[in-house]
């Protein structure tokens, strides 16, 4: 076994806690840098909002959480959790299957405490930048203290031999400003990232651009109190169309124009007067601390070269990265992840030669443009298990169980074919048969 390294870990989340843990395990020397004053990271609730709703002012005061008050998380307690400290059989208030934010957080909370994470953990510490110093191998991690009260912040650099990158991408917003006439908006407009309550839109007509959750939620929300709610999708299939189950929510096809007085006209030739624009419409990737002399570049919204989305082939492995990847399972990866990498840093498992983990990458950059695929689904995993499979491979261990495989498989069925009650009826079909 290699020495022990030094190394940070940036972000107290859902990932950086794991990789934490798995960092200790291998006895590595850890510390986590958080810029907030409590872990758990993207689950924290804050009822704030930023100055700029759309998120579009890089000099803005950024605030992490993302979360509105209502949320309930999108998969069940029986793939949430990690694998030797599920999720399921632990409650905290909220016994539902689908619980609210508030009940994971208090997990994450009882991970930290458990496996004594929390004591790495430097909290109100923001990372600034991080240099990699090429004549010795290692990086320079600058980083500010967050004053708690009046004080002055006070900045600190300290060398690290590896660091993890754990800072999430659900904090920087894409918004649809492509959209003719969306400058022009003197409106109001804003990002779901700083949705919290439905209140503010009371009596209303609201357009929410998007197709994913978080519009979803938000739009059946808003409905209870806003006086009409239009979904614009950009997706060719979408019609106009009146929701099922609400009197007062439109299914449209994508925004054509907007204009200074409200005017709101879709595709499908329909135009209606609005309040607000919300954009469901996602995060960037965003890692701007981060410098590696043009090594490893965030562009198209993903993050490249990455061998297996954690591994910039060039800096293997003393850089890496825990959850760049998207639409699948969260958990299981991230801490497959997680021990992929402190085993690399430990030497237990090798890694390929530079030049072929390059060649990896290449190849899946080849065959993605070949398909057509654009480079910003680079990190989605498609709800598929293939993925962790690989991984576990990596590791030389078990893959996941077809138990588990199975009842994924079921969820994601029942998630696309009722996107509208699949919690309902996903907890319905369970207890009406053989769950995990």
């Amino acid at each position: 076994m290699q020495t022990p390294l030094k190394v940070a870990v940036i972000g107290a989340g859902l990932c950086g806690l794991i990789a934490a843990r798995e960092l200790e395990r291998e006895s590595h020397e850890v510390v986590v840098f958080e810029k907030a004053h409590r872990l758990g990271g993207v689950w924290v609730y804050d009822p704030r909002t930023e100055t700029d709703l759309l998120g579009v002012d890089p000099h803005r005061e950024i605030i992490h959480a993302t979360i509105y008050k209502s949320l309930r998380t999108n998969s069940p307690r029986q793939i949430m959790g990690f694998s030797d400290y599920p999720f399921q059989g632990k409650e905290y208030g909220d016994p539902r299957m689908f619980p609210g934010h508030e009940e994971f957080l208090r997990y994450l909370e009882d991970f930290a405490e458990k496996f004594a994470v929390k004591k790495l953990i430097r909290f109100n510490s923001e990372v600034t930048r991080v240099d990699f110093i090429c004549s010795r191998y290692a990086f320079q991690v600058e980083w500010k203290r967050i004053p708690v009260s009046s004080a002055s912040s006070s900045n600190s650099t300290e060398v690290f031999d590896a660091v993890v990158v754990c800072n999430g991408h659900n904090s920087q917003p894409r918004v649809a400003l492509d959209i003719q006439g969306m400058h022009e908006w003197t409106k109001k407009q804003l990002h779901a990232h700083n949705y919290r309550v439905p209140e503010p839109y009371r009596d209303q007509v609201v357009v929410i651009i998007g197709s994913g959750s978080s519009a979803y939620d938000i739009s059946r929300e808003i409905a209870t109190v806003a006086k009409e709610v239009h979904l614009s999708s950009r997706s060719p299939d979408a019609k106009v169309s009146k929701m099922d189950k609400f009197n007062n929510i439109w299914q449209h096809s994508r925004i054509d124009h907007v204009f200074q007085d409200g005017i709101v006209t879709f595709q499908d030739e329909v135009s209606i007067k609005a309040d607000t624009i919300i954009h469901c419409t996602g995060y960037k990737y965003h890692i701007p601390f981060l410098e590696t002399n043009g090594i490893v570049s965030v562009e198209e919204n993903h993050v490249a070269p990455t061998y297996g989305h954690v591994f910039p082939p060039q800096l293997a492995p003393r850089l890496s990265f825990v959850g760049l990847f998207n639409k699948g399972m969260t958990f299981l990866p991230a801490e497959l992840q997680s021990k992929w990498i402190a085993q690399a840093l430990s030497g237990k498992v090798s890694l390929p030669s530079e030049k072929e983990m390059l060649h990896d990458v290449e190849q899946v950059y080849r065959q993605m443009e070949e398909r057509g695929i654009p480079k910003s689904y680079t990190h989605s995993l498609n709800h598929q298990m293939d993925y962790m499979d690989w991984l576990s491979d990596q590791l030389g261990t078990t893959r996941p169980p077809q138990k588990l495989k199975d009842f994924y498989a079921h969820f994601i069925e029942r998630f696309h074919d009722d996107h509208e009650g699949f919690r309902e009826a996903f907890e319905y079909r369970l207890s009406n048969n053989d769950g995990m």
